[in-house]
């Protein structure tokens, strides 16, 4: 089943509540994503924990009802 953008957006403000969320529907099918998150609760982490972060906000979603993510992650400077 595939998930709505404005649903991954609402998880990830849930849990980054300054974040600022873009989500294209890179397939048109509801299931291939790329996400830009811009939050300053990324400072002092690595790129990794960055992502990290934002696939925990989902729940574990990722693999199951979203099938593909695309994710980039930045601070509020680097934007």
């Amino acid at each position: 089943m595939a998930m709505d953008a404005a649903d991954i957006t609402a998880m990830i403000k849930e849990a980054l509540p300054d974040a600022v969320v873009t989500i294209d529907d890179l397939a048109g099918d509801g299931e291939h994503y790329a996400a830009t998150v811009v939050s300053s609760a990324f400072k002092g982490k690595s790129r990794v924990q960055q992502h990290q972060m934002v696939y925990a906000a989902l729940r574990g979603k990722m693999g199951g009802e979203l099938h593909a993510l695309a994710l980039q992650t930045a601070l509020p400077a680097e934007a």
